[in-house]
């Protein structure tokens, strides 16, 4: 198998092991290279696992190597922090030294079973603080989910699908304004969608639409459709422009995406704080579960444009959004391929059984060890009907999915449940290093293996 972007020399075992790891007709690695800068200016602090490929098989010993260096020279004798333990469990930070080349070797012990091993170091030079961290997996191809699954998820959502299917579309389209593109047309749309089932706890929904940004190419014609979902927060949308596509972005909240940045730091302190836990009690009343029925009205909308050629529909999200593409995905059949960034909201309980859970981490303890207030009966059910990895089983188009090692909000552990069920055929873009952030090199492989979805 060749994989999605050529292996230089440093990368090449990681690669071989990778490739040994995953089978090859659903792997396609994208691997960045791991040199230490020894000439870059200031404090450069460096972490990493002792094997190339940052990857281990259970019950083997990890080691991670910590370097540093000031103005390419090393910071011998320099006192740091660190701590070695499961990532996002709780730990205790431990000081250490550099020896004379600025270096330190810290046994990290292992893993009993599948999931990530991460260190934290952290070096104060001068008055200012740097952090450094790596991440060691252990056989993450066999990492399982925590979450149950509810014996009538699939009958919940096609409640709420046959819920959506009474409401009419009702779109109002408007110029997007500001500056002109060359190659399409941006327009401002909204379009009525489900309400929220409790509505007096929801003011802000009392005309439930979905608002977004439309673009549509210049040049006549009908184009695939791309449903761009966004990750978490409140904020406005300035729209995903392709010369070859239609696109969507849509907000997720019911309410406009083309106010002033004041507007939605008032919502996200106000109506909108901690959105992601409202409702969590019942299934019904989730706050969840109007966005993502939000998400197949999109679609909706996308399907109904004369420029659409009925065909090629893909829906693509990162961290949230990643999550909600996973969820449309699996609830509408009308989705041909699907481009998922670090999905949020993954095996949410595995906290509960010691290892690290998904964002929005509502189980993680707190950091003395005390259990979470959201450790309910009521509250871990109704995550049942929302895990990205109940989706996850439900997803039959290829897709390409990407994320890091290193990420600290949407953990590797987390995302592996859910990646390592879907029996579709799947592309992976992994670059270990890499945090909550997509890569370059990352974004890349998703836009050419979109490209070729679309043929």
């Amino acid at each position: 198998m060749s994989v999605s972007s050529p292996c230089n020399r440093s990368t090449s075992v990681r690669c071989r092991s990778l490739l040994r790891v995953f089978p090859p007709a659903i792997l396609s690695l994208v691997l960045s290279t791991l040199l230490f800068a020894t000439d870059a200016p200031g404090v450069q602090l460096k972490i990493r696992p002792d094997r190339a490929d940052w990857t281990y098989t259970c019950g083997e010993p990890a080691r991670f190597v910590v370097t540093a260096t000031m103005d390419g020279k090393p910071l011998a004798g320099a006192d740091l922090h660190y701590s070695i333990g499961p990532e996002q469990m709780p730990v205790t930070m431990k000081n250490a030294r550099l020896d004379e080349q600025g270096r330190l070797n810290l046994d990290a012990g292992t893993l009993e079973r599948p999931g990530f091993l991460r260190c934290n170091v952290s070096l104060a030079y001068k008055g200012q603080n740097h952090r450094g961290l790596s991440t060691a997996a252990y056989s993450p191809e066999k990492i399982r989910p925590t979450q149950t699954e509810p014996p009538d998820f699939d009958a919940f959502w096609r409640h709420g699908l046959a819920q959506l299917r009474e409401i009419s579309l009702e779109p109002e389209i408007t110029p997007f304004g500001g500056k002109a593109s060359p190659f399409v047309d941006l327009y401002y749309v909204s379009f009525r969608t489900v309400p929220h089932l409790d509505a007096k706890s929801h003011p802000l929904e009392s005309s439930p639409r979905v608002h977004g940004v439309l673009s549509v190419p210049k040049a006549p014609g009908r184009y695939p459709g791309a449903l761009y979902i966004p990750g978490a927060g409140v904020s406005r949308r300035n729209g995903e422009r392709e010369p070859d596509a239609i696109t969507l972005q849509i907000g997720v909240h019911g309410i406009p995406v083309n106010q002033p940045d004041a507007y939605y730091k008032k919502q996200y302190t106000g109506p909108l704080k901690e959105y992601y836990l409202q409702g969590l009690d019942s299934p019904l009343q989730h706050y969840y579960r109007r966005v993502i029925l939000g998400c197949i009205r999109a679609l909706d909308f996308l399907a109904s444009r004369p420029e659409y050629d009925g065909n090629n529909l893909s829906v693509i999200g990162g961290s949230q959004g990643g999550f909600l593409a996973l969820a449309t995905t699996a609830l509408d059949s009308r989705v041909k391929s699907v481009v998922v960034r670090y999905p949020a909201y993954c095996d949410v309980t595995g906290y509960l059984h010691g290892r690290a859970g998904g964002w929005p981490h509502m189980f993680a303890p707190r950091p003395d060890g005390a259990s979470n207030p959201n450790v309910t009966p009521g509250k871990i059910s109704t995550t049942g009907y929302y895990d990205s990895v109940n989706f996850a089983r439900r997803i039959r188009v290829p897709g390409h999915y990407s994320w890091g090692y290193n990420d600290e909000v949407c953990p590797p552990t987390s995302i592996y449940a859910a990646y390592n069920l879907i029996s579709a055929p799947k592309d992976l873009s992994l670059v270990l290093e890499a945090g909550h952030r997509p890569t370059e090199v990352q974004l890349k492989a998703a836009r050419l293996w979109l490209a070729s979805q679309r043929q």
